[in-house]
């Protein structure tokens, strides 16, 4: 694996850090530095997804045909390692990353027609109405019913941890269209075109950070056309599998890494030792970011391995479920060196710190604003896309054969 730049691939990246300079104003950077979730201020979002858009990077992996770059693997991973490195904010990309490609594999020319064009322009916000209250990991017992009346179906029930579901203006959700099968045969795959439907109502769920991020949403007799259903009725697990290809493997996990423990070391850079001198220079602390910042780079080496074998057209297999399990264990790690960093200084419930043109004084230090949530908000990076027990039993099996 030759882990050096080609002259084509510096020629990208010197491409891609004069497009950062000329678009990504500070407001936007400042949105991208203040985020403790999953993604950043929606407003702040919106216009850097029509940013990119209107340069045509909106939908880094998507192919050129349904308004993709058409970049390589490697392409996609610059892109990644270089926004993240500037603060870029993070766009809510449920349907970049998630549904789009489902709808590319699965749907009717007319769907494709009607959504992948605005998916990539973000005139669509999707969210994702998959866990229900005792439906997380065991997605096949979901109990959430629709049933077919003339031309629609008719959907009751409720979905829990809907991320964005308050901000969105579309969802696609798994639903039972059977139960006399299986339970994974009698789930169907469908659309909701606006989260204004009436008989569907949103309730949100506030986190330990002080954010609105996830929600609680309902069904009392909700209405969606039959010809938003996604594949063949009673075909929704195989369309699911096929999407959390996508949540679990669909981004590169260590450019935030890198910029993660970055931000670790400003703060250490600041905050003083139990002695004397700065905590960056304490040993024993000093040790401990140096063993995170050597997962990162195992993981990196690991990662630039996927992107060679998916140049060369090989299925990376169960790695991904390896890069999963090490990917959110190292982001935890250092959450948890980030608020050790800023010691009792973590502790100010000071939300409002985090909002775009706040400029008061806070007590907890500039470079610690986010340390906090973020390490609140990140507790769950071992539960969503398939919790690190359940990746490690998808290794068991296809790995060890067991």
């Amino acid at each position: 694996m030759d882990l050096d730049l080609s002259p084509q691939d510096q020629a990208f990246r010197d491409e891609v850090r004069a497009f950062l300079d000329a678009h990504l104003g500070e407001d936007l950077r400042e949105a991208g530095r203040k985020t403790a979730g999953v993604f950043a201020e929606m407003e702040a979002g919106r216009r850097w997804h029509k940013i990119l858009a209107k340069r045509g990077w909106s939908a880094p992996t998507w192919p050129v045909e349904h308004g993709g770059t058409g970049w390589n693997a490697t392409q996609r991973y610059i892109f990644a390692r270089e926004t993240t490195a500037v603060d870029a904010p993070r766009i809510f990309a449920m349907g970049l990353r998630m549904v789009g490609p489902v709808i590319m594999k699965f749907g009717t020319p007319e769907q494709k027609a009607k959504y992948l064009p605005a998916i990539v322009a973000g005139d669509m916000v999707f969210c994702q109405g998959y866990s229900e209250p005792g439906s997380g990991s065991d997605l096949a017992s979901l109990k959430t019913r629709a049933v077919r009346d003339g031309d629609d179906y008719v959907i009751n029930g409720t979905k829990i941890w809907t991320t964005g579901a308050h901000v969105a203006d579309h969802m696609f959700c798994l639903v039972r269209t059977a139960t006399e099968r299986k339970p994974q045969d009698g789930i169907s795959f469908v659309l909701i075109d606006s989260m204004d439907t009436p008989g569907l109502s949103v309730k949100p769920i506030v986190t330990l950070a002080g954010d609105h991020e996830v929600n609680q949403v309902f069904f009392d007799n909700v209405r969606t056309p039959v010809a938003n259903r996604i594949g063949p009725e009673n075909a929704g697990w195989t369309v699911a599998k096929y999407l959390l290809e996508f949540e679990r493997g669909g981004d590169a996990y260590t450019p935030n890494l890198h910029a993660r423990i970055e931000d670790v070391r400003r703060i250490a850079r600041e905050e003083a030792a139990d002695g004397s001198g700065r905590l960056i220079e304490e040993r024993g602390f000093a040790e401990r970011l140096a063993e995170a910042d050597l997962a990162i780079q195992a993981l990196e080496m690991i990662e630039l391995q996927v992107l060679s074998d998916l140049s060369k057209g090989r299925n990376p297999g169960a790695v991904s479920s390896q890069m999963k399990i090490r990917g959110s264990e190292t982001l935890q790690a250092i959450d948890h060196l980030g608020v050790e960093a800023l010691a009792w200084y973590a502790a100010p419930f000071e939300p409002e710190a985090r909002t775009i043109g706040h400029n008061q004084p806070t007590v907890v230090p500039e470079a610690g604003i986010t340390a906090l949530p973020l390490y609140f908000n990140n507790r769950a990076a071992t539960i969503y896309a398939g919790s690190n027990e359940i990746q490690r039993n998808i290794i068991a099996k296809a790995v060890m054969g067991l």
